[in-house]
């Protein structure tokens, strides 16, 4: 799909009451979402089209030295291995450097989220099978 499209696709949701739209085009997906107005940051005017805001569980209180965990690629992200087994850490979890935290899905190639050092999860996302943004907060390691 060329970019023109994808430019146009946008403007639509921008401009209209649609929330999301998918288009498939020759094996290629574009889902595109409108802004959430629920006070989630975003860097795009709150009218204009983007791709899908996550939700967080809410941390209570953080101790300072936690080390926060961020999903380095687009995608979908699983929390556990497989449908119905269970996740790969809960909260609360004491967990060691380099254990699976998360795997996320990215046009089709499975990108394990490790642990980056030893300590009990603090946070963790309640997002399991739904999209992720890089950059996005997935779990805090105290």
């Amino acid at each position: 799909m060329d970019l023109s499209k994808i430019k146009a696709l946008i403007d639509f949701v921008g401009q209209s009451n649609v929330s999301e739209l998918a288009v498939t085009e020759k094996d290629v997906t574009v889902r595109i979402f409108r802004n959430h107005p629920s006070g989630h940051a975003s860097s795009t005017p709150t009218n204009a089209a983007a791709v899908a805001t996550t939700s967080e569980s809410a941390i209570a209180q953080t101790p300072a030295a936690a080390v926060p965990v961020k999903a380095p690629v687009f995608g979908v992200l699983h929390r556990a291995p497989a449908p119905g087994e269970p996740p790969f850490v809960k909260l609360g979890d004491a967990v060691e450097a380099g254990q699976t935290l998360f795997v996320i899905e990215a046009m089709k190639v499975f990108n394990t989220i490790s642990a980056p050092r030893s300590g009990r999860i603090v946070h963790l996302t309640d997002i399991d099978g739904g999209e992720v943004e890089t950059g996005n907060l997935l779990a805090e390691i105290a």
